[in-house]
């Protein structure tokens, strides 16, 4: 048996980024002899095989024949005569295609380091239409490496728009979607990902609420960029600065999906997109099984980003329910994680992205406030039952007001015209 190092780790040493993990193929293997020594096999589709002692990954090398629609529908032959050329040929891009040898020496027979060096996201061989996933592959790893100048190679995104015509994208299930779509979320510049699957034609097909958002004009005096797209765009890039979390990634991305629905005749104004992008989130994490970490978040800042704006305009009432409805009290860290979302849509704004955002300061002073009012001393004041939670709000209310009639936080925001709920009379909150 001759054994290689593959894959992401190869790729990443000739970048010169750390390498976390690494996987091994293994040619003119076998499943018995591989067993012998004391591996371990785990799946059914693939022969991969865990090392006794380092725990990392080895993989019988292995071609793969289409033979159905989508993703499961290969016929693998993992034979001992598999050589490693073909097992490197049946891969998705040319970068990923690179083996290194025992003393360090590189095989490359697809080109992958040329196009390292050419900062080229390009797919090895025609078989790459084979599989679906790949698109989704290809716009994560454009958003992992976006930073380092890594663009998709001409004739891969022809190949990636072909298989969107051809329905192979249609044949994603919900659960790789999702799967690549968090890894992605993950990576240094998200947008990135979401920009190629619409260059390709599948943001259509897979994220239809996102893709319906470009087109869409908001208000330019809150919106510079004005295209309801490219905000989200913007948005995302923002909240990647903001947050190393998925989760307040993907409540950023998913805050606007309502403003794609708004009848036409009522551009750029946008009343009541708040509500339907709430129902816009419930399809779509039904659809894609978002995680509920992920849905709950996302929902509540499709709901009440509009007040997080508006913060210097509410009552104390209000800041208090909306702390309340995102459970900023029993949990602060959620809702620190609910204003940097807000926080995001601030920013992802042509020219706007450096301004200060005094609105969580302010939310965060309430919630300070609220939190010092106890209940236990309520109880030894002899309140109970329902009595008790009216008190308790009531007073909490109170702390609010008080702090911000103390002068803690007295910045007003550009439009303090919206004490109604409009922000600048046209149903549409600053930023929005």
């Amino acid at each position: 048996m001759e054994i290689y190092q593959v894959g992401g780790a190869v790729r990443d040493q000739q970048l010169g980024r750390p390498v976390h993990e690494v996987d091994w193929v293994v040619v003119g293997g076998t499943a018995e002899a591989l067993l012998a020594r004391g591996f371990r096999q785990v799946g059914k589709d693939f022969p991969v095989f865990i090392h006794p002692t380092s725990g990392e990954e080895y993989a019988l090398a292995r071609t793969e024949r289409k033979t159905a629609p989508g993703y499961h529908g290969f016929e693998v032959d993992a034979s001992s005569t598999v050589t490693l050329e073909e097992d490197l040929a049946r891969r998705d891009l040319t970068i990923n295609a690179m083996a290194k040898t025992e003393d360090g020496r590189i095989i490359d027979p697809w080109g992958g380091r040329a196009d390292l060096e050419a900062r080229r996201l390009r797919h090895v061989s025609p078989a790459f239409v084979e599989d679906p996933v790949r698109i989704l592959r290809v716009a994560r790893f454009a958003a992992r490496f976006h930073a380092l100048g890594f663009e998709v190679a001409d004739d891969t995104m022809t190949l990636m728009r072909r298989m969107v015509a051809d329905g192979e994208v249609d044949a994603l299930v919900p659960e790789r979607v999702w799967q690549e779509t968090e890894r992605a979320l993950g990576e240094d510049d998200p947008q990135a990902y979401f920009a190629v699957l619409r260059e390709c034609g599948a943001l259509a097909r897979v994220f239809p609420e996102l893709d319906a958002l470009f087109g869409v004009p908001q208000p330019p005096r809150w919106h510079p960029e004005v295209d309801t797209g490219v905000h989200f765009l913007l948005v995302m890039e923002q909240a990647a600065l903001l947050s190393p979390k998925t989760t307040v990634r993907f409540a950023a991305l998913t805050h606007d999906l309502g403003k794609g629905s708004t009848p036409p005749d009522q551009w750029p104004s946008h009343r009541g997109h708040e509500e339907r992008s709430v129902k816009l989130t419930h399809e779509l994490c039904n659809r894609l099984r978002v995680p509920n970490a992920h849905r709950d978040l996302a929902v509540k800042v499709a709901r009440y980003h509009g007040h997080v704006h508006r913060a210097f305009e509410l009552r104390a009432q209000t800041l208090l329910k909306v702390i309340e409805a995102v459970d900023g009290l029993r949990r602060p860290g959620l809702l620190d994680d609910f204003l940097l979302a807000c926080e995001a849509d601030a920013r992802g704004r042509t020219g706007l992205e450096l301004d200060p955002y005094p609105q969580a300061a302010l939310f965060h002073s309430a919630a300070r406030a609220a939190a010092e009012v106890s209940a236990r001393a309520l109880v030894a004041d002899g309140f109970q039952g329902q009595a008790l939670g009216r008190e308790l709000h009531a007073r909490r209310v109170r702390a609010i007001a008080a702090r911000l009639r103390d002068g803690e936080l007295t910045e007003s925001i550009e439009d303090p015209s919206a004490d109604s709920g409009n922000g600048n009379g046209n149903g549409e909150a600053a930023p929005g």
